[in-house]
């Protein structure tokens, strides 16, 4: 890793921010289209958590 800053024109490239909250989004509407069931209903929850915590960290790491 290193302390150097971002290019501005890379920043728009990856949007890693948009990317991160797509990404939490489209699990999120995967897991509403699973038969909820006993056995998989605490794999369906944890699966949500993990996939929106995502960009929860991301943003967190970013403004440090």
């Amino acid at each position: 890793m290193t302390n150097q800053t971002q290019n501005p024109n890379t920043k728009n490239k990856y949007n890693l921010s948009k990317r991160t909250s797509d990404f939490g989004f489209e699990v999120i509407i995967f897991a509403k289209n699973i038969k909820e069931n006993n056995i998989n209903e605490p794999i369906m929850n944890q699966l949500i958590k993990s996939a929106t915590s995502i960009g929860a960290n991301y943003m967190e790491a970013d403004y440090a």
